[in-house]
C-alpha cells in the first residue's frame, strides 16, 4: 500500500514528542519515539514491561532496529553462529548481523549466552562500536575508558544503572533515544546516518518516524475486515478516540504496527463530478460539488479517468484520506452520508459530459458544518441563509430544507455540553450570520460561555444520543471583520450628510466614503459589516485600558478581565497616528506601553472578546 503521511496525523498524536534530551522529556516522549523506530515495540498486547531485564540477544535486536539493517531482517535465513544459539532461535539473525558488523562478540568458549542479562559497560562498549568508536578512540583500559566516552557522548543521560549493573528495559529505551542523537566518530548526527531526518532545529522529526511505518490508505469496502496482523493499543477516528468497532463501511484507515495505532476518517465529498485536470485520460486532480481534489492513489486516478467507471457528469462519492486527498471513489447511492449546512450563494453551474454534451443547472452553495463550501444542484430556490441537508438517494442528490430545533445552555468547562446536550466528540459546529458569512467553531471556543435558547437554530443527534452537527446564530462573532479606525469625518449639514472613514483591517489601510448616511463612530476600535463587497455599517469596540495582556487573557484595573481573541490585531503607534500592525511578542516588555483594548460588547452570547489592541510607548 502506498504510505501517506500529512499534518492532520500531528491531531492523533501525543504533542510534544520531538527529540530532547532524555533528562528534559518525559517517560511517555521517549516511549512514543523508540515505539516509533521500531526499537522496541512491547509484546503482543503492547506492553513495553519496562521494569523487566534485557537479554543480549533483545539488545542484539534492538541494535539491528535502530540501524540501516533493520529492514534486512529474515532475507536469509536465521544462521547457527555459536554453539547455544540455533537456526531457529528466535533471535538468530538479528545476533549474526550484530556480531558481522563488529558491534558485539561472543565468549571465547564459542557460546553468545542470548539470555544472559546484558550490563552497563556491554551496552556501552557495543553502541560506541556502532558510532564507529574502536578501542584507540579511548584513553584507559576496559570497562572505564567505554563508560567514560558513553558519558561524555550523551548516552547515559537519564540513566542511573553503573558499571557491572543489569540495564531494565526502560533504562535501555533512554539509551537508544540518547543514541539517535548521539554524535558518530565522524562527526555526524547518527539518527542521520541511518536515513532519519531532523527537525530545523537539529531535533529527530517524530512525524517522519511515524510516517516511515504508516501503511496505508486502505478502504474498508463492505463485508471487508480491517487488514491488521496486530491488536492495537491505540484507535483514532477523525481525529478522535474510538475503538475498532467505530471504523465503519468506506472509512479510509492507516496503521502504524510498531505503534499497535490505527487512524481512521470518514471525510467525503458527494456531488456532481465536473471536471478533471489536466484531463480525463489521466486526472491528478478534480472537482466535485464546487471545489477541486487532488488524487492521491492510482485506484482514484483510474476509477475518474475515461478507462474507469466514473465519467464527467456522474454522481460521486470521494474518499479523503488523512491529508485531504481522494483516496477512492465510490458511486454516490452506496458511499454517501448526508452533508448540513447554511446556504451562502446561489450560481449557475455549467459541464460538459464524456458524451460532449453541455450542461447548465442551478446550484446552491452550501457552507457545510465541517466548514467547506460546497455546490450543490437543485431545482428549489433557497435564500441566503437557509439551513439545508444535502443526502443521496438512488445516486440522485436531493437538498432539503432544515426546520428549526434551538437549544441553549451553560456551555461547560470542557466543552463537552450544551446546557443538557451532550457534544460527541466529532461534533461538527458552524456559526452563521444568516447574511452569507459562516465560519466553524470548536467546542472549547464556546467552553464558559452561557448560550439563549435562540443561539441554537439547528442541530441533531447520533445513534448514541449526542449532537454530532450544530448550527449557530452568531454565537461567537468570529464571522465579522474587525479593525482600527485612525481618522474620522462625519459632516451633517441639513438633508446633506457625508462621512469619510479611514481604517487598518488586518495591517491594510483604507478609506470608505458614505454619502446620505452617517456611522456616529469615533476613531478606535470597529467592527465592519459588509454588503456586496461595500461596507455598510460601521460600529465602535468598547475601549479598556488594560493593566495585563497575554496571548489569551487581558485584564483591566477595575479587575475585570476579558478573553483575548486568536485572531486579535495588535498596533503599534509609531509617530504622530500612524500604527504598524504588530504582535505581543514583537512587543516584549508590555510595561513599557500603555496598552488599550477594544473588545465586542456587541451582543454574541460568546463574544466579549478582545478583538483589537494598540500599543503606545509611554
Amino acid at each position: 500500500m502506498k504510505r501517506v503521511f500529512a499534518w492532520a496525523l500531528a491531531l492523533c498524536l501525543t504533542a510534544g514528542l520531538l527529540m530532547v534530551p532524555a533528562q528534559a522529556a518525559d517517560s511517555a516522549a521517549i516511549q512514543a519515539a523508540i515505539q516509533a523506530l521500531g526499537i522496541m515495540t512491547g509484546d503482543e498486547n503492547g506492553n513495553m514491561n519496562l521494569s523487566a531485564s534485557v537479554t543480549r540477544a533483545q539488545f542484539a535486536k534492538m541494535m539491528v532496529m535502530a540501524s540501516s539493517y533493520r529492514d534486512t531482517v529474515g532475507e536469509s535465513g536465521g544462521m547457527s553462529v555459536f554453539s547455544d544459539v540455533k537456526s531457529s532461535y528466535w533471535g538468530a539473525e538479528y545476533i549474526r548481523i550484530a556480531v558481522e558488523q563488529g558491534w558485539v562478540q561472543g565468549y571465547s568458549d564459542g557460546t553468545f549466552r542470548p539470555d544472559k542479562t546484558i550490563t552497563t559497560e556491554e551496552a556501552a562498549t557495543a553502541l560506541l562500536r556502532m558510532l564507529g568508536y574502536t578501542s584507540e578512540d579511548l584513553a584507559g583500559a576496559y570497562p572505564q575508558a567505554q563508560l567514560s566516552k558513553y558519558r561524555a557522548l550523551g548516552l547515559g543521560d537519564g540513566v542511573s544503572a553503573g558499571r557491572g549493573q543489569a540495564l531494565t528495559r526502560e533504562e535501555v529505551m533512554v539509551i537508544f533515544y540518547n543514541l539517535m542523537t548521539a554524535k558518530t566518530k565522524a562527526g555526524s548526527v547518527y539518527a542521520t546516518t541511518i536515513g532519519y531526518s531532523l527537525t530545523s532545529g537539529g531535533e529527530l522529526d517524530y512525524t517522519a518516524l511515524v510516517e516511515e511505518n504508516l501503511v496505508g490508505p486502505i478502504t474498508r469496502l463492505p463485508g471487508e475486515s480491517l487488514e491488521l496482523s496486530f491488536t492495537p493499543t491505540a484507535v483514532y477516528r477523525n481525529g478522535a478516540e474510538a475503538q475498532l468497532s467505530d471504523i465503519g463501511t468506506y472509512d479510509v484507515y492507516y496503521y502504524n504496527e510498531n505503534l499497535r495505532t490505527v487512524y481512521a476518517y470518514s471525510s467525503r465529498v458527494v456531488g456532481t463530478y465536473t471536471a478533471a485536470s489536466p484531463g480525463v485520460m489521466s486526472p491528478t486532480s478534480v472537482t466535485v460539488a464546487g471545489n477541486t481534489y487532488n488524487l492521491s492513489t492510482s485506484s482514484a486516478i483510474y476509477k475518474l479517468s475515461s478507462m474507469g467507471e466514473f465519467s464527467v457528469g456522474d454522481q460521486v462519492t470521494l474518499l479523503l484520506g488523512m491529508d485531504g486527498t481522494v483516496v477512492d471513489v465510490v458511486s454516490a447511492a452506496v458511499g454517501s452520508e448526508i452533508v448540513y449546512g447554511v446556504v451562502i450563494g446561489t450560481s449557475t453551474e455549467k459541464y460538459t459530459d464524456a458524451a460532449g454534451g453541455s450542461h447548465t443547472s442551478r446550484t446552491v452553495e452550501v457552507a457545510c458544518t465541517d466548514g467547506t463550501v460546497r455546490q450543490y444542484s437543485t431545482d428549489v430556490s433557497y435564500d441566503v441563509g437557509a439551513m439545508v441537508s444535502v443526502s443521496s438517494n438512488g445516486g440522485s442528490l436531493t437538498v432539503k430544507r432544515l426546520t428549526d430545533k434551538s437549544a441553549g445552555g451553560k456551555v461547560n468547562s470542557d466543552g463537552t455540553r450544551i446546557g443538557d446536550l451532550t457534544l460527541a466528540a466529532d461534533v461538527e459546529i458552524l456559526d452563521s450570520d444568516g447574511n452569507g458569512g459562516y465560519k466553524r467553531v470548536y467546542p472549547s471556543r464556546l467552553a464558559g460561555y452561557t448560550l439563549s435558547s435562540g443561539d441554537v437554530q439547528w442541530y441533531i443527534t447520533n445513534d448514541s444520543g449526542q449532537v454530532s452537527h450544530m448550527i449557530l446564530d452568531d454565537v461567537t462573532g468570529d464571522i465579522h471583520t474587525y479593525g482600527l479606525l485612525t481618522d474620522v469625518e462625519e459632516v451633517s449639514q441639513e438633508m446633506n450628510l457625508m462621512g469619510s472613514y479611514t481604517y487598518l483591517i488586518g495591517g491594510q489601510s483604507g478609506v470608505f466614503n458614505s454619502s446620505g448616511k452617517l456611522f456616529s463612530v469615533s476613531t478606535g476600535g470597529a467592527r465592519f459589516v459588509y454588503e456586496d463587497g461595500a461596507i455598510s455599517s460601521i460600529k465602535n469596540l468598547e475601549k479598556v485600558t488594560l493593566t495585563s495582556l497575554t496571548a489569551s487573557q487581558a485584564s483591566a484595573g477595575s479587575g475585570k478581565t476579558y478573553k483575548v481573541s486568536e485572531d486579535v490585531q495588535v498596533y503599534l503607534r509609531t509617530s504622530g497616528s500612524g500604527y504598524t500592525l504588530t504582535n505581543l511578542a514583537a512587543l516584549g516588555d508590555l510595561s513599557q506601553y500603555q496598552i488599550t483594548g477594544y473588545y465586542d460588547n456587541l451582543g454574541c452570547s460568546a463574544g466579549g472578546q478582545i478583538r483589537v489592541v494598540t500599543a503606545v510607548k509611554r
